[in-house]
């Protein structure tokens, strides 16, 4: 009886916790350039609230803004993570999914994570290939697909500079020869950069941007885990985003302090690089809003001891005063756990007037709030 009343107090704190993490601010309040920042909680329990992956019902799409259509494109891909538009208008598509990464789900936690990974669709293996899509007639539909490239380690961004297409490996860049218009590459690739990966390789993808003289390319590198609680020797030339020479193979951190960046882009204005950033998990609902913002070389956004400038956060021991010092307010929030991937710039694309001068982002969703986020228009 006595181990029936234990059993029934514990359902019963779980509870009450779970109600306690539950958002106390509207979504709205983590979106624009000065976010709510509550006071962070004390979490015992993280809030974990996954959906599921399934496909759209027959005939139905995703709901648009006013002013647009949206029709599928392309079916039956392997894990579609990252497209890329060539020149000539050929869509390619990085089906690709995480690598092995035997330390990452060690104890409990580690296989609740890899439960959670494999409800939300991931956790298998990685068809590691670029597929090509061609629409001949324009008419919004593919007459065309086929293997681009294959054989590659989890593969993410792509980037074209000069007569040469680049990969990002979760492990490397990797350069190919490309010609105008091919549809496959059969080459083998010459690596010209290694990146931080590893037996843990948390936030596996690697994204990559080439400058507009086609010399530098820009390759973010995420976090190995959430708030450094690895150890920050494991976080070696990650959470940043890298600067590399493709006439001296000189590479460089640019900036840091970024614990996931995923999407570049380059504001046409300015030409000022800018990348989405997921930022950290645990603190409750109401925090940390993901973010969007300008990327300053040298600069410091905060990762892991502080976030949105000087806001300290309470789970990093020991501290670096010295950096939260410098640390650089980001220019956008995008709302709590909306896990922001693509950023593309609207500029020459045919659109309606309200949506001609910004940024598009994607936004995965996360496991990490309650209610779920959802889409948020100002």
């Amino acid at each position: 009886m006595r181990s029936k009343s234990i059993l029934i107090c514990c359902v019963l704190s779980i509870v009450i916790l779970s109600c306690s993490r539950e958002a106390q601010l509207p979504f709205s309040a983590g979106v624009g350039p000065d976010p709510s920042l509550p006071p962070p909680p004390k979490v015992l329990i993280p809030t974990v609230n996954i959906a599921p992956a399934k496909g759209w019902p027959n005939g139905a799409v995703p709901l648009p803004a006013e002013g647009l259509t949206v029709a599928s494109y392309a079916a039956n891909l392997d894990h579609p993570r990252w497209i890329f538009v060539l020149p000539n208008g050929d869509v390619l598509v990085a089906e690709s999914d995480a690598p092995p990464k035997p330390e990452d789900y060690e104890g409990l936690k580690g296989m609740i994570m890899k439960r959670v990974m494999k409800k939300a669709g991931s956790g298998g293996p990685s068809a590691n290939r670029i597929t090509l899509l061609r629409d001949n007639d324009e008419d919004g539909k593919v007459d065309f697909a086929t293997i681009f490239l294959e054989n590659l380690n989890s593969p993410f961004g792509m980037a074209l500079a000069g007569d040469g297409f680049y990969v990002a490996n979760t492990d490397s860049v990797v350069r190919f020869p490309y010609q105008a218009g091919q549809t496959q590459i059969t080459e083998t690739g010459v690596k010209v950069m290694d990146l931080p990966a590893g037996p843990i390789n948390r936030h596996w993808t690697r994204n990559i941007i080439a400058d507009q003289e086609g010399k530098m390319l820009y390759v973010t590198v995420g976090s190995n885990s959430n708030v450094g609680e690895k150890g920050m020797d494991k976080e070696e030339g990650r959470a940043a985003i890298w600067q590399l020479n493709l006439e001296t193979g000189h590479k460089r951190i640019f900036a840091y302090g970024l614990r996931n960046p995923n999407g570049m882009a380059w504001e046409p204005e300015t030409g000022v690089l800018w990348t989405s950033v997921n930022e950290r998990d645990e603190l409750g609902s109401d925090l940390v809003p993901d973010y969007m913002t300008s990327v300053q070389d040298n600069g410091f956004y905060g990762w892991p001891y502080s976030y949105f400038g000087q806001h300290l956060d309470p789970r990093v021991e020991p501290q670096r005063p010295d950096l939260v010092e410098k640390a650089i307010v980001p220019d956008y929030a995008l709302g709590t756990h909306t896990s922001c991937l693509g950023l593309a710039s609207s500029k020459n694309a045919d659109l309606t007037e309200s949506l001609k001068n910004g940024m598009f982002v994607g936004q995965h969703g996360s496991w990490n709030r309650e209610p779920p986020s959802a889409a948020y228009y100002p």
